[in-house]
């Protein structure tokens, strides 16, 4: 056998066993085997100097290209064997990088989640439906539809989040009392719980986002007398006492007559504090029986159904079921103040 084929045979071997290294480590002694300062190559060449000029050149130049083709295959195969023990650390071992380190600690609702479940089951076992809508709404549903003027200021860009395309972000629950009110048939009770949006002045009182259930009755002979029994069976029970409450005029375009339902504030105990303005009391909850003119434009006829309607600012009742001096708390995302509830 020559040099030739004695090199193409010490290739074979190499090549079979460098591919089939089972580790790194043995990826590494497979390499020296043939590659080394006393491998088999290296052995072959220093017969060299028995050969030919010709035949040095050819047997040479031979060696050099088999010596980097087997860098090659090293490189390859330590590339393989690297995936390969990814591969099976990661099916043995793993790992959440987001998973926070420590013990797991159960998690909790918010506490404007808690009290929109507690809500909800009052209000559903007095016989209320649950209803929901989108937070971008049309201009229609949340003004138009309840008796809105065009002029009217809570359509203007500083009270209201305005999109391109000309819709908006709702600024009350109230458009899923539209929704209703065009596919229910009277008589009915709903509720419409969720987030809304107002350019707001951010202070202790005021958030440009924050969570709202409105509700509405529709029926026959619906009076004043049923919207104040039912706010009051809702109040007592929320905070699992009597809770001293007033009425007061208001101007709302979707009801007539309107009123402001105003709470004795529960964070100060009427004293005066920042969340009251220092007034002793906080508004809750407008109200007021359903405009003529919002039965009108979703199809019904107010003369043969009346209701009430009424929109409660969940923020603001957490605040006073906990007392809770700012708004803004329940928003910050602080874990050492949402762990309280």
């Amino acid at each position: 056998m020559n040099l030739s084929e004695e090199l193409d045979k010490i290739f074979e071997e190499a090549n079979r066993l460098i591919g089939s290294s089972v580790d790194e480590a043995d990826l590494d002694k497979n390499k020296n085997e043939y590659l080394g300062k006393k491998g088999k190559l290296t052995s072959v060449l220093k017969n060299l100097a028995s050969l030919s000029i010709e035949e040095k050149k050819t047997v040479g130049q031979k060696a050099n290209d088999l010596s980097k083709s087997l860098e090659e295959i090293v490189s390859k195969t330590r590339e393989n064997l690297k995936t390969k023990g990814f591969k099976e650390q990661s099916e043995k071992e793993w790992f959440d990088v987001l998973r926070p380190l420590g013990e797991n600690e159960p998690g909790t609702l918010h506490p404007i989640t808690k009290i929109q479940y507690e809500i909800e089951d009052i209000f559903t076992s007095m016989g209320f439906e649950i209803w929901d809508g989108p937070e971008v709404e049309t201009d229609f549903n949340n003004f138009g539809a309840l008796n809105f003027t065009d002029d009217h200021p809570a359509r203007d860009m500083q009270d209201t989040f305005y999109l391109e395309n000309g819709n908006l972000l709702r600024t009350h629950t109230s458009a899923i009392q539209v929704r209703a009110l065009r596919k229910l048939k009277p008589p009915f009770k709903i509720i419409g719980p969720g987030r809304v949006f107002r350019y707001e002045e951010v202070d202790a009182s005021h958030e440009t986002s924050f969570y709202q259930i409105e509700g509405m009755v529709v029926g026959k002979d619906i009076s004043a007398g049923n919207m104040l029994y039912t706010m009051e069976v809702l109040l007592s029970r929320v905070f699992e006492k009597e809770v001293k409450t007033r009425l007061r005029p208001g101007f709302f375009p979707f009801v007539e007559p309107a009123f402001e339902l105003d709470i004795n504030c529960q964070v100060c105990g009427g004293s005066g504090c920042s969340v009251c303005k220092h007034s002793g009391w906080l508004e809750l909850m407008p109200c007021g029986l359903v405009h003529p003119n919002v039965f009108k434009l979703n199809g019904l006829d107010p003369k043969e159904w009346t209701g009430f309607a009424f929109g409660l600012g969940l923020d603001r009742l957490v605040m006073m079921k906990y007392g809770i001096h700012d708004i803004r708390y329940l928003h910050s995302g602080n874990l050492r103040f949402l762990k309280q509830f």
